[in-house]
């Protein structure tokens, strides 16, 4: 399994331990791809994971960059269009530092805004 892979599923994890209620993982169009789609209360929550095993070229959400942000906002659209009324929304971002079986979450919530 890759790391990605398993830090996806490491944080869809983490993210039901806190209350989110997971509704799509891996959610892709032709334009992307969005981690993870999870309901936060009544907040539809646009979720990216970053998983690293070290930290030699900087925490994992620091590769979260413009563009990378510029097209998670772009399948959030592409996925809110099923929607009659848009609901409250917010992207946040779960960062992972696994290395030897062991994990170290960081949940940025409201990490950007579009």
């Amino acid at each position: 399994m890759k790391l990605g892979e398993k830090g996806e599923g490491l944080a869809a994890a983490f993210l039901r331990k806190r209350g989110y209620r997971i509704i799509e993982q891996n959610y892709k169009t032709n334009i992307g791809e969005i981690d993870i789609i999870a309901l936060d209360g009544d907040v539809l929550v646009f979720l990216e994971v970053k998983t690293r095993e070290s930290i030699e070229f900087g925490l994992p959400f620091e590769s979260v960059n413009f563009r990378k942000r510029r097209k998670i906002a772009n399948v959030a659209l592409s996925y809110l269009k099923r929607f009659a009324d848009l609901p409250q929304c917010r992207f946040d971002v779960v960062s992972i530092c696994y290395n030897n079986g062991k994990s170290e979450f960081e949940l940025i919530k409201d990490a950007f805004e579009v």
